[in-house]
């Protein structure tokens, strides 16, 4: 079974009350958690130290978290960073263009918890930074 725990999640959350229940899950679940609630102080932990995962809502006080992910593409591939977007529009339009935009999960909130682990224990086996430290 693959364990992903210690893995480093940065949490990109605007809304407090969100912010706090998914890091609480989280840290229960033995995730290290960084959160932070704009794209500039993401910039800024990711640039002191790149997490495992992102994860990051659509809506951000400073802006929209999709074209914060379409311009972090162009530094790190999914594999480098994989990105789940959280967001309240369930519609085909939101998950398409946050797909196109590179992420690689899409999370309707408010969320089931155990839908939240499985898609973060996905992306960390798809991360080959992440990939590479559980094998030492």
């Amino acid at each position: 079974m693959f364990n992903a725990t210690g893995a480093d999640l940065l949490l990109v959350e605007g809304e407090a009350v969100l912010a706090d229940l998914t890091s609480f899950r989280l840290e229960l679940l033995g995730f290290s958690l960084r959160v932070v609630s704009s794209s500039l102080e993401a910039q800024q932990q990711i640039e002191s130290r790149k997490p495992d995962l992102l994860i990051i809502d659509s809506v951000l006080p400073d802006g929209d978290g999709i074209d914060y992910v379409s311009r972090l593409r162009t530094e790190f591939t999914p594999e480098e960073l994989p990105v789940l977007v959280f967001s309240i529009n369930p519609t085909l339009d939101s998950v398409e263009r946050a797909f196109a935009g590179g992420a690689q999960a899409y999370l309707v909130t408010p969320f089931d918890p155990t839908t939240l682990e499985d898609k973060i224990q996905v992306l960390l086996k798809s991360s080959s930074t992440f990939a590479k430290q559980v094998s030492r």
